[in-house]
Parts: C-alpha cells; sequence; structure tokens
C-alpha cells in the first residue's frame, strides 16, 4: 500500500509542493496526485500583462510533471471532510467530465489560493473587471480592446496589483485616460525614493492619481468616492484585494475569520494533523509574529517547508525550521521602468530601493525564475529520494485498497 498525497490546486504553491514531494520521496512508497481544474499552469504574476494583450507561451502540467510520478487530475474541488479524508471533485478533463469523484487521502496539501475580493462595494461585482485569474484578465483584455482613444479607465486599489496595472494599461494604451483610485497615498508602504520613483513613472505615462479615495459604488461609466464625488469610467479594474477560496470555511478545519487554515511553522494544520495549507490559503506567521502576506513571494517558500515536512515526517528525517522572510517586493511599472523595494525581513520598507530599467530586467528575472522553477519541479541541486519508514509503510498496509467512488450526472 502507498502513502496518498493529495494537491489541491496547481498555482505556484500547489504546483511547487507537488514538484518537491516528487523529488523527496519514493513514488514506490507514494502516490501524489495534483488536482486543478485547468490543463495548463497560470502565470498569475503576468495577468496584468495578458490583459493589455501581451501572450506568455503555455505551459501544459503534463508535460510540466511527465516522469516525476505526479498525476494530473483535471477537477474542480466542491468539498473537502478533514475528518473522513475525502475529497469531492467535479471531473473537468475529456471522457469523464461531469463526473463527480470522492478522492481519499493520508495528506492533503491545500492550495486553492485566492481570488478577487469586491470588499462589499455594490456594483463591483456587475460592473467591474478583475485581474485575479485568468479568465477575468482575457475579458479585461477583450474590453480594453473595444474602447475607442480618450475614454477613461479607472484602476481602484492602490496596492502592488493596482500599481502594477495601472501603469500597464497607460504604457500599452496611451491613448487611454488612464487613472487610479488608491485608498491612502500612493505608494505610502514605499519608502521615500520609492514614492519618488512612482510619482515620476506616472506623471510621465499620464496617469490620474485619485489619493485618500474609497470607492462606494461601480456604476455603468462611472465609480462613485465615499466623499460624494464621482470619476467617469468607461472601464473598472478592481484590484482592492483578495478573497481566499471558500471550501476551507465550510469544513471542520480551524480557520481564521477570513477563511484561511490556521498552520504552525511547517504548514500544518493545527486541528488536522494529516492537512496542510500553503500559499494565500494559509494563515502563517512570519518575522515579528506578522501573518505572511498573499503573495509568490512567501507562498513558494511555504510549499517548500510543506513538501520539506511533509517528507521528513514519512522518512524520519529532521524537520525544516527555516524561517519565512521577505527580501524585497518587486514592482513591474511598464515594460520599460520598475521598482524593487528592499524590505526587512516582516517586510517593512528599507531607504533603499533599485528604479528604473534595471529594476525592470530584475523584476522580470524574477518572474521567469519563479516559473521555470514551476515548469521544472524535479530540478535543481540534488536530493535523495527517502524511502517512507516502516511504521508509516505498515500502517498503510493495515488500509483497504483506495477507493475512488464516482457518479456521473444525467
Amino acid at each position: 500500500m502507498q502513502h496518498r498525497i493529495i494537491v489541491l490546486g496547481a498555482g505556484y504553491t500547489g504546483a511547487s509542493a507537488a514538484g518537491r514531494l516528487a523529488r523527496r520521496l519514493h513514488r514506490d512508497d507514494v502516490t501524489i496526485t495534483l488536482v486543478n481544474a485547468d490543463p495548463d499552469f497560470v502565470e498569475r504574476v503576468r495577468l496584468h500583462e495578458l490583459a493589455v494583450g501581451r501572450q506568455s507561451r503555455p505551459r501544459p502540467f503534463r508535460e510540466m510533471f511527465r516522469g516525476t510520478g505526479v498525476r494530473l487530475r483535471l477537477a474542480d474541488v466542491t468539498r473537502v471532510d478533514a475528518d473522513r479524508k475525502t475529497v469531492t471533485v467535479t471531473v473537468t478533463g475529456p471522457g469523464t467530465r461531469g463526473a463527480v469523484e470522492e478522492l481519499e487521502y493520508d495528506t492533503l496539501v491545500y492550495a486553492l489560493g485566492s481570488g478577487w475580493n469586491d470588499q462589499g462595494a455594490p456594483g463591483a461585482t456587475e460592473h467591474a473587471h478583475e485581474i485575479a485569474g485568468r479568465a477575468g484578465a482575457l475579458r479585461l483584455r477583450e474590453r480594453l480592446a473595444a474602447l475607442d482613444a480618450g475614454q477613461p479607465v479607472v484602476v481602484v486599489g492602490g496596492g502592488l496589483t493596482g500599481v502594477e496595472a495601472a501603469s500597464e494599461i497607460a504604457e500599452a494604451r496611451p491613448d487611454l485616460a488612464v487613472s487610479l483610485a488608491a485608498r491612502g497615498g500612493l505608494g505610502d508602504w514605499l519608502s521615500g525614493k520609492g514614492r519618488e520613483h512612482l510619482r515620476k513613472v506616472f506623471a510621465g505615462l499620464g496617469v490620474t492619481v485619485h489619493e485618500h479615495a474609497t470607492v462606494t459604488g461601480v456604476e455603468p461609466g462611472r465609480v462613485t468616492l465615499a466623499d460624494g464625488r464621482t470619476v467617469p469610467a468607461a472601464v473598472t479594474v478592481w484590484t482592492t484585494g483578495f478573497a481566499v477560496h471558500p471550501i476551507a470555511a465550510a469544513t471542520t478545519l480551524e480557520v481564521t475569520g477570513t477563511g484561511q487554515i490556521v498552520v504552525d511553522r511547517t504548514m500544518r494544520s493545527v486541528s488536522h494533523p494529516d492537512v496542510y495549507a500553503v500559499g494565500d490559503a494559509a494563515m502563517a506567521m512570519g518575522p515579528g509574529d506578522k501573518p505572511l502576506r498573499m503573495s509568490c513571494a512567501s507562498g513558494t517558500p511555504a510549499a517548500w517547508q510543506a513538501a520539506d515536512a511533509i517528507a521528513a515526517r514519512l522518512t524520519g528525517g529532521k524537520l525544516p525550521d527555516l524561517p519565512i522572510r521577505y527580501f524585497n517586493q518587486c514592482v513591474s511599472l511598464g515594460r520599460r521602468e520598475g521598482l524593487i523595494q528592499y524590505v526587512t525581513a516582516d517586510d517593512r520598507a528599507v531607504d533603499a530601493a533599485l528604479t528604473g530599467r534595471l529594476a525592470a530586467v530584475y523584476k522580470e528575472l524574477v518572474c521567469r525564475g519563479a516559473a521555470w522553477g514551476v515548469a521544472h519541479p524535479t530540478l535543481g541541486l540534488p536530493v535523495r529520494r527517502r524511502r517512507v519508514v516502516r511504521a508509516v509503510r505498515e500502517e498503510a498496509a493495515a488500509r483497504t485498497a483506495p477507493s475512488v467512488r464516482t457518479s456521473t450526472p444525467a
């Protein structure tokens, strides 16, 4: 009998965790199943580029994981029963598309990530566009392509995603009137040098900034601010943060008020030791006892931490104890400008920052490196695959054969 590991979600964190587990465990001892609705890897950090018409080459999971032993299951996750240790999915792949299956696991890695968060603003869901997923970015791309010169585009949200989206749209479509509405000051999380450069780039791109402006409603053709003013908007792009996938909140797992799974330093659920959570789906504490923010910068190291912890517990090895920390925030400002803001371990800006063309190249290399690491999950420094310890093998042998219950809707 093999130890059954299921990884839910194949973004940066889920795909990285699956690949790292394949490097560290003998496939004779374990099965690793990666569940994802789409057959290709999506570079989420490039979705603002996709929205303005730039293309990225396809990265099919079947090619990425060929020869690794990782099994790809194309399906939507609809339910997790953490007490019975089962996952219910609806197949999205060919052949049995639409079939409902129940998968059993011994260890679960929950990496379903997050989507956009409308913050409850009236009209946002109906009238705004989002770039938290590929489908949303493609819809925005189609809408932007249909705009005539001079029409207004409003990006709501002054964080990293909003800043990147506004600069990307303004550079790709200099004929549009692009503005950004920020709840606080523009780049108020940056150092003085970083803020100065951001303002300089925005001015050069012709981006109008509405600072200390909370958007309280979205309508066709405009957005409304908290002070009663309205801003014209042929297209509204909503980038005010992320909301986690709702499935975890419907389980018996211990979660936060926002639905994130509470984990320890090894990314293991504090309530269910057979479940690990990584990326945006997890509430993990970082340096200074501050929660790790939703980002690729913390999600990928968390995936490595979880995979190493799972392998260690199965093989009797030493548990990883490397703290997850931050080094910089990488911001693309179109294709020719960038900003690398250096930060403390707990993500506070320091005076040092890299700007200009060199920063744009730096950010591009970071994006390529992240995608390369996912696309080559079993490459890197040689790691000897370790065998599952005897006690775990005996426990697995005592179980009945794993089962998959399938029903096809009429």
